[in-house]
C-alpha cells in the first residue's frame, strides 16, 4: 500500500495540482486534512476519474477532512466518540477501512496561544483520540492514523527552537498528549526529507521562509506495530510545496508491503 497525507489548504484552491500529484505519485489512499470544503461540492467526479472514490467530512469552512482510496473504502466513521468540540463537534476525524488496514485522517486543532481556551479545546481533543484509538487497535487491523497533528514531536522538529519558546506546537503539555499516542503502541513513521537534515512539512507564507528550509514537522503517520513493521520507505515530498499557488504544506508518502489478511473458513 502507497499511503499519503496532506493538507492542501482548500481542496477546490489546490485542485489542479491535486490531480496531477495524484496522476504523478499514484498513491493508494490519500488523507486530506483543512479541505475547506463542503462534503456536496467536494470534487468526486474529478480524482474519480483517477480511480479514487471518496469519504469526506467537512463543513465547507477552515476545517475539513477526507480520505481518497482506490483500494476500497468500507466502515466510514466522522468524528469519533467522545470528541469535544469549541464549542460543537468540528469536521477534524474521518476514518475508513481501505483493503484491510484502518486508516485515519486528522485534522488536530492549532491551540493558538497557550493561554487561549482553543489550547485546552486541543489537549482534550488530543486525549480524546487517545481513547478512540485505543478502541480502534483492539480490532486487530494494521491502523495508521495520518495527517496534520499541529505539534513538533522535538525540537529537531522545527528549525529554531528560541524562535517557538512560549508558543504553542512545541509545549510539554501538547508534546505528552503525542507520546500518550505512542504508549498506545503506535510508531511515528518519520519520513526522509528531501533537502536538509529535518524532515520538514510546513513552512509559513512568508516571504522566504521555504527557500531558507525556516520549517516544521507537524504532518504525521503514526501506525500501529503491523502497519510500522510493513513500512519499506517514507518521504517528504517536498517538490509539491514548490510551484504557484502551494499549500503550505508538503505530502508525506509511506510505502508498506502488507501481507494480505487471509481468513479461516
Amino acid at each position: 500500500m502507497r499511503l499519503a497525507t496532506w493538507n492542501v489548504n482548500s481542496v477546490k484552491a489546490r485542485l489542479p495540482r491535486l490531480l496531477e500529484w495524484l496522476a504523478d505519485t499514484g498513491p493508494d489512499v490519500v488523507c486530506l486534512q483543512e479541505t475547506k470544503c463542503p462534503d456536496g461540492a467536494f470534487p468526486v467526479s474529478e480524482v474519480g476519474e483517477l480511480g479514487y472514490t471518496v469519504a469526506s467530512h467537512s463543513d465547507g469552512r477552515w476545517n475539513g477532512v477526507a480520505i481518497l482510496s482506490r483500494v476500497g473504502l468500507d466502515d466510514v466513521r466522522v468524528g469519533f466518540a467522545g470528541e469535544p468540540g469549541f464549542p460543537d463537534p468540528e469536521a477534524r476525524a474521518i476514518s475508513a477501512t481501505c483493503d484491510g488496514v484502518r486508516v485515519w485522517s486528522v485534522y488536530v486543532p492549532n491551540g493558538r496561544t497557550p493561554e487561549d481556551p482553543h489550547y485546552a479545546y486541543k489537549l482534550a481533543w488530543f486525549a480524546a483520540l487517545r481513547d478512540a484509538l485505543e478502541a480502534e487497535l483492539a480490532s486487530g487491523l494494521p491502523l495508521a492514523v495520518s495527517g496534520d497533528f499541529n505539534v513538533a514531536p522535538t525540537d529537531a522538529d522545527v528549525w529554531d527552537p528560541a524562535v517557538f519558546t512560549h508558543s504553542t506546537h512545541v509545549t510539554p503539555a501538547e508534546r505528552a498528549a503525542l507520546a500518550a499516542l505512542r504508549d498506545l503502541g503506535l510508531s511515528d513513521i518519520v519520513p526522509t526529507p528531501m533537502k536538509g537534515p529535518h524532515p520538514f512539512t510546513y513552512w509559513d507564507y512568508r516571504a522566504g521562509m521555504f527557500h531558507q528550509n525556516k520549517g516544521m514537522r507537524i504532518d504525521l503517520v503514526y501506525a500501529s506495530a503491523p502497519f510500522a513493521r510493513a513500512v519499506s520507505s517514507a518521504y517528504v515530498d517536498r517538490e509539491a510545496r514548490k510551484g504557484k499557488g502551494p499549500s503550505d504544506h508538503a505530502p508525506i508518502v509511506v510505502d508498506a508491503e502488507l501481507v494480505p489478511v487471509v481468513e479461516a473458513f
